[in-house]
């Protein structure tokens, strides 16, 4: 009697797919797979081949190396673009994939200051397991071209790059950055004014340099920032909350005025917004970019008050007879201007006092009761408050005077941080006016402003002023154009473009990040450090900790780590005028810095000359208008990430990008051609009574009801990670099933761009597939190739032809799910086709189309085959059209509507030879006999309905 176990020795299990994948996973490693040449330097072929014209360069958003590790969700993006990046190798490309570590961060500077471990430490270390654990997925990256952003190797080019950025100005009439020393020539030959309009040479020497950084990309500026005390640092808006509070360690932030480091994204906000229309992006995300830069058109018009021009910018200046009021940000620079130094008169409405007398403690107090708020909390917030400065000011078309007030809605960082208050035509304004008892004035007719503001269209009333503009009859493009014309004549406004895009915030008060390459001297300035002397590293320091402060403490300052390293702060240089003293900025870079220009690196990760050699920039990222139109702007061939990156680290990249371009250090104009956005892995989670998050993994369900620990808990459904308590190891699942499985059911579970559910008990159904190719090639007992050389019939190329060009067409669109399910449908169809072996010929083409997405399995099958080259570069396989049309087509045959019978006849057959058989299918000619045949319908290679009494 046979042994149950040695009939299915060689059966594909859990344990015969890790070692399997372990095999070629050393295989990949030692032959150098996925190494992917340049056309110059230490990555270049070296054997005099000429370089494949054809090629991609496949990228996925840099990762933050979590000391969590990953989970199920992570490798969705990563499985596809490797599924990707094998089917282009297949076609015969130069495929560039890799991935690196954006390892910068706070995370890891938090960890440094609760235990005392070196940032590097803890980040090397969750490198090394994320690598472990992304390499058991056998993903094929060319491992050369990894780079970890806090690489001292990596850093000196993120420092070089910053100061060319900084050693550039934007030159308008040419609409690109220049460097700086054209700019000091052209001052110098007295071709150019300074910003103030004086010559350079009438200046002093302090001036000079003052004139200069007027004009730099990146400048010094005391700008409002979200200062959080409990964290010693200073944070991006996308890193507070819409409560005021700081995403990590909930402590409050608080609106400060600081000296920060500034880029002038600014001056690429119409190539930044113009440029997305060559890009190959989602529509969603252009959209939240243009929403983002957000450029309108409008006026910029005078208030007089107190001796004061108040600037405002508006897209509706045809609306200026409404304007009731003004409100100004409380942060703006006129407020101490403007206030009256009396108390308020006593028939000002205590509405408008904030509970005070005087406008001055009115003031204080309203800005102390705002300062925790965040931008996106003020912007949003529906309860309206303010302050009346106790001042008026004229409003230029009518010459009325408005009070003057600041409120929170309105904010420094958009327009000029005033504004004119229309409230019948606003809502905003229309809540704030109602609060307030302030009056509303329709002056474009159409809506009922007693009980709302009318935003719509419709024609000017009450707009005019005796002897002055009127524009009372008219529709809006025209008042609007009137009045522009009326304001630039008087002198009292002019036509402008506006942005809410503000310049970058670029320096964070922490430990674990960039330095800059910037000294200052005495004087406090600034100095570039040359090339020479990069990388600036981070010194050692006794702790991490930024000076504590009370959380609550919003009149603190920032006093960064790197301030206590005395040694490294002070430091004598030569910088072309002998050794002199000068003192370190103890700032860092952001995380964004990194991650801004890696895709450049690795395109050359082992040049030590310059960032990115133009050549290999060129081959890999430059534009390619024969086979992407005229306007391509070049840029990597696929970029796949989070939609949650749509607008900062996309914006900031594009920047770096456009500065590099002007510069001549690449010929790409755009850092991505195409870019897709992949969906996330959700699944259930858990809370108990308390509404605390328990282990999804150690939840049981009984009678439909859900317990932890003996106590019922409710269910939800949420995006899988730590928070939820709800995350799946990849480890498991490639224990358990074998990465292989996991691959096919990552990719199959539904398309790519949508988030999907997951389910550890459907994983088999994935494993069950690959255990059915499997049998196709071996025998379970013997192992050997169980195949055979017998010739296909007409349906097995049908079904394999088929099979191919609808697999290739879903590779080439990253519908990958549906390629999953072509492949089931095929491997089905053998299965049931042939019990004892299959031909060859229609089982070997099934192991290439799977490689992309199981590699392991089809490296394996494809030995027993025969072959003893890998797979990754076997060409993909083509398919015959005259397989993919069918000679004939199976038709439905009603009786009365109802389908009883299906005849098959040729695609091209009459009408009257269809009729006919149908009437002589036996069932339907039992059905007829006997009745009036009253009606015939027939629908070419659709559907026979006979109508009989």
């Amino acid at each position: 009697m046979t042994n149950p176990s040695e009939s299915t020795a060689h059966r594909y299990t859990p344990e015969l797919a890790n070692q399997i994948e372990q095999n070629w996973q050393q295989y990949w490693k030692d032959h150098g797979t996925f190494n992917a040449p340049n056309p110059v330097g230490d990555l270049s072929a070296h054997d005099g081949k000429p370089l494949p014209a054809d090629k991609l360069n496949v990228q996925d958003m840099f990762p933050y190396p979590s000391g969590a590790g990953l989970h199920v969700g992570h490798p969705l993006g990563y499985i596809a673009t490797d599924t990707y990046a094998r089917f282009n190798r297949m076609l015969g490309k130069n495929v560039l994939h890799t991935l690196g570590y954006d390892a910068f961060g706070l995370p890891a500077e938090q960890y440094a200051i609760q235990t005392g471990t070196h940032p590097r430490t803890t980040t090397m270390a969750n490198i090394k397991n994320m690598r472990r654990q992304l390499g058991a997925l056998g993903l094929g990256h060319d491992p050369r071209r990894s780079v970890a952003s806090t690489d001292p190797e990596y850093y000196k080019w993120t420092q070089w790059i910053f100061l060319q950025i900084y050693n550039s100005w934007f030159d308008e009439e040419l609409g690109k950055a220049r460097p700086i020393a054209e700019l000091i020539a052209e001052l110098e030959a007295n071709k150019r004014t300074t910003k103030d309009g004086r010559y350079y040479e009438d200046l002093s020497e302090e001036e000079k340099r003052h004139a200069v950084d007027e004009f730099r990309l990146v400048y010094l500026s005391n700008s409002m920032v979200n200062w959080c005390p409990g964290l010693g640092t200073v944070l991006a808006n996308e890193e507070v909350t819409h409560d005021g509070r700081s995403e990590r360690g909930n402590f409050p932030v608080f609106r400060k005025n600081l000296s920060q480091w500034m880029m002038r994204i600014t001056a690429y906000a119409d190539r930044l917004l113009d440029d997305l229309e060559d890009l190959d992006w989602p529509e969603k995300v252009k959209s939240m970019q243009r929403h983002w830069i957000g450029r309108s058109r409008g006026a910029e018009v005078n208030f007089r008050a107190e001796g004061h021009d108040i600037a405002v910018f508006t897209t509706r200046p045809d609306t200026l007879f409404g304007a009731e009021y003004m409100v100004l940000a409380p942060e703006h620079e006129l407020v101490d201007a403007l206030l009256s130094p009396i108390p308020y008169e006593d028939d000002v409405d205590k509405r408008w006092t904030y509970g005070h007398d005087d406008p001055k403690e009115a003031v204080e107090a309203y800005r102390a009761a705002i300062a925790a708020k965040s931008d996106l909390e003020r912007q949003e917030n529906k309860e309206k408050t303010g302050v009346f400065l106790g001042t008026y000011a004229t409003n230029p078309v009518n010459g009325k005077q408005v009070p003057i007030f600041i409120a929170d809605y309105v904010l420094t960082g958009y327009g000029t941080g005033a504004i004119m208050a229309v409230p019948a035509h606003d809502t905003r304004d229309y809540e704030f006016a109602t609060v307030l008892g302030l009056p509303i004035t329709e002056v474009v007719a159409g809506g009922d402003v007693a009980t709302e503001a009318w935003t719509g269209d419709g024609t000017l009333v009450n707009s005019a002023a005796p002897g002055g503009l009127d524009l009372n009859g008219l529709h809006k493009e025209e008042a609007i154009a009137k009045t522009i014309e009326w304001l630039t004549e008087q002198g009292k406004g002019a036509e402008k473009i506006q942005y809410k895009l503000r310049d970058w915030l670029f320096a964070r008060q922490r430990y674990w990040g960039e330095p800059f390459p910037i000294v200052y001297d005495e004087k406090g300035q600034a100095y570039p450090l040359p090339t020479s002397m990069l990388p600036i590293e981070l010194p050692e320091v006794a702790d991490y900790k930024p000076v504590s402060f009370d959380p609550e403490d919003a009149d603190s300052s920032p006093q960064p780590p790197l301030a206590k390293a005395r040694e490294w702060v002070e430091v004598e240089l030569d910088l072309g005028d002998g050794k002199k003293k000068y003192f370190r900025d103890t700032n860092v870079m952001p995380q964004w810095a990194g991650s801004s220009w890696y895709q450049l690196r690795y395109i050359d990760p082992t040049n030590d000359e310059i960032f990115c050699d133009l050549e290999n920039e060129r081959y890999w990222t430059g534009p390619r208008p024969a086979e992407h139109g005229a306007n391509d702007p070049g840029g990597v061939d696929l970029y796949v990430g989070g939609v949650e990156h749509a607008v900062l680290h996309l914006l900031y990249s594009r920047f770096w990008h456009k500065v590099l371009f002007d510069l001549g250090y690449v010929t790409s104009r755009e850092p991505y051609r195409r870019l897709y956005n992949q969906g996330y892995i959700q699944a259930f989670a858990y809370t108990d009574s308390r509404g605390v998050y328990v282990p999804a993994a150690e939840v049981e369900e009984k009678d439909g009801k859900f317990y932890y620990n003996g106590e019922e808990v409710n269910q939800e459904y949420g995006k899988m990670g730590k928070s939820l308590k709800n995350a799946v190891a990849p480890d498991e699942i490639c224990r358990d099933f074998g990465a292989d499985t996991l691959r096919v059911y990552e990719m199959s579970m539904g398309p790519l761009d949508t988030s999907r559910p997951w389910a550890t008990k459907d994983v088999v159904g994935s494993q069950r597939f690959l255990q059915r190719l499997w049998r196709l090639v071996v025998d379970e007992s013997t192992g050997e190739l169980i195949t055979h050389d017998r010739e296909l019939s007409q349906e097995d190329l049908k079904a394999l032809h088929r099979t191919i060009a609808g697999v290739r067409d879903d590779y080439e669109n990253l519908r990958l799910n549906t390629v999953v399910a072509k492949l089931i449908e095929y491997v089905n169809y053998l299965t049931k086709s042939y019990k004892s072996g299959a031909p060859r010929a229609a089982v070997e083409p099934v192991v290439q189309l799977v490689s992309p997405i199981a590699p392991h399995i089809a490296e394996e099958l494809w030995r027993h085959f025969g072959h003893s080259q890998t797979i990754t570069y076997e060409p993909f396989p083509t398919f015959d059209e005259k397989y993919l049309v069918d000679d004939e087509v199976e038709v439905p045959v009603q009786v009365n509507g109802k389908v009883k019978a299906r005849i098959s006849v040729p695609v091209d057959a009459a009408k009257d030879a269809v009729l006919a058989a149908a009437k002589a299918e036996p069932r339907i000619a039992e059905l007829l006999e006997g009745k009036n045949l009253i009606k015939e319908i027939f629908v070419p290679g659709r559907m026979v309905n006979l109508v009989v009494k």
